[in-house]
């Protein structure tokens, strides 16, 4: 295959395609990206860095490249990469109004930029999320959601810092987002958080979450065979930690799609009360036999077949903590993923179920998020106590070409209702990297999954 992109051989590109990386070296991070996004044999066209020490880099990468870079705009060449450094004046945000004006000078950095970028090319904006007044504001996903109404957001990186660099950074990692200068500008956008900030007391809400690696790689052990019949079980290591953080001994631990069973039989062997739902009579039969095999007493957990949103409906006790992870739309559903293949193959079961309540086979984005939110605000009002934690284990999705934040979108909608807490990620290296995009343009690996975290106010 031609590679049109970079000329970069299959070997060069392929370890950029993870959708997160750990660095111990800024300048490191910094030629990657420029490597990557650029073509060095091309000398009419210049690349434009907005980053600190400017003059020092530039001339340093410059020799290194032979690309022209430079850290201001000219009208004689046509852009082919942009890269905007945004830590630093990210932490210096102290109140609303300077977040709100920070957004806007990056919206018109941008609006120049896009005059000279040309078309299918891409801008990238390293931007933490960060705190205001001791409260959590997702600075990253407001800026991705202005920046979206006229680049398109085409995928997000997690840069994870090694210990020596979190005190120069001032966090233990933050997002790389990646924009392109395309047709599709403006569609599959996040929307604009409008309760993102909260005067909750943040005291008390944030100690549980200070418990917890902001990222952490987490290599489960292989899938029993029962486990393995389900199409996106998540391990009991990975539950156990928050379950830890979150929630006391005696306390009670719901799952409101249980699916084999993960988050109650973690729960049990923490000391915690565990109750559940699942849609599918199949996988709730898998869940009992395997908290069966557990010697659990069964006093001390509870679950039942049937839909989430009708949790009222069976005598379940108020819930402390909220531990769950909902459908990936309808991903499963793409008969021709390579996913869905290895499992055809296997003769094992391909979606989460054919039921006519299951929110994984509905087709259209927004239904599918409003019905999530249904489920969500009904369990809210009906068994979270006050105060009560929840967690939901989730990740951006990609379809057809396509970039949906789905990540953001379900936080957006859950701050209606509930304060907004640091997330964490979980970073897989145990998968093996597919070549997507190569040769025509950049599309990672989504090897990283978000576990949002919030209280109920």
């Amino acid at each position: 295959m031609i590679n049109r992109f970079n000329l970069l051989s299959s070997k060069e590109w392929l370890p950029f395609q993870k959708s997160w990386f750990r660095y111990n070296d800024y300048e490191a991070w910094l030629f990657d990206n420029i490597r990557f996004f650029t073509k060095a044999d091309e000398f009419k066209r210049y690349t434009y860095l907005n980053i600190p020490e400017a003059e020092k880099l530039i001339s340093g990468i410059s020799r290194l490249t032979g690309l022209d870079i430079r850290n201001d705009f000219t009208e004689e060449k046509e852009l082919q990469f942009a890269l905007i450094d945004a830590l630093n004046k990210g932490g210096e945000i102290k109140d609303l109004n300077a977040a709100s004006k920070f957004i806007q000078e990056i919206e018109e950095e941008a609006s120049k930029i896009l005059e000279r970028l040309e078309h299918r090319k891409f801008m990238a904006v390293a931007v933490p999320n960060i705190f205001i007044d001791g409260q959590y504001y997702p600075l990253a996903w407001q800026l991705a959601a202005a920046l979206g109404r006229t680049f398109s957001l085409k995928d997000e990186k997690i840069a994870c810092w090694a210990n020596d660099l979190k005190d120069q950074k001032g966090a233990a990692f933050f997002y790389v987002l990646y924009f392109r200068n395309d047709e599709r500008s403006g569609e599959h956008q996040t929307s604009f958080f409008k309760n993102a900030y909260s005067a909750v007391s943040k005291d008390e809400a944030l100690l549980p979450v200070q418990e917890l690696p902001a990222w952490f790689i987490l290599k489960p052990p292989p899938r029993k065979k029962d486990e393995i019949l389900h199409p996106a079980k998540y391990p009991e290591s990975l539950t156990e930690m928050f379950i830890d953080a979150f929630s006391d001994e005696g306390d009670v631990v719901f799952d409101p799609m249980s699916g084999t069973g993960s988050t109650l039989i973690a729960a049990l062997q923490k000391g915690r009360k565990a109750i559940g739902i699942e849609l599918s009579p199949f996988f709730k039969d898998i869940a009992e036999e395997r908290l069966k095999k557990n010697n659990f007493n069964p006093a001390d957990y509870q679950i039942e077949e049937g839909d989430a949103k009708d949790a009222a409906n069976f005598s379940f006790p108020k819930v402390d903590y909220m531990l769950t992870s909902p459908p990936y739309w309808d991903m499963l559903n793409m008969k021709g993923a390579e996913y869905q293949a290895r499992r055809k193959e296997k003769g094992l079961q391909l979606n989460y179920s054919d039921h006519q309540s299951d929110v994984g086979n509905i087709a259209d984005y927004k239904e599918f998020l409003e019905s999530l939110k249904t489920i969500y605000f009904q369990i809210d009002e009906q068994l979270l106590k006050p105060g009560a934690y929840i967690t939901i284990v989730v990740k951006n999705i990609k379809k057809q070409g396509s970039n949906y934040p789905f990540a953001w979108d379900i936080a957006r909608i859950l701050t209606e209702r509930w304060q907004l807490l640091p997330e964490c990620f979980w970073c897989q290296d145990d998968i093996s990297i597919a070549p997507y995009g190569y040769g025509n343009t950049f599309v990672s690996n989504t090897f990283h999954q978000y576990c949002l975290n919030f209280r109920k106010i």
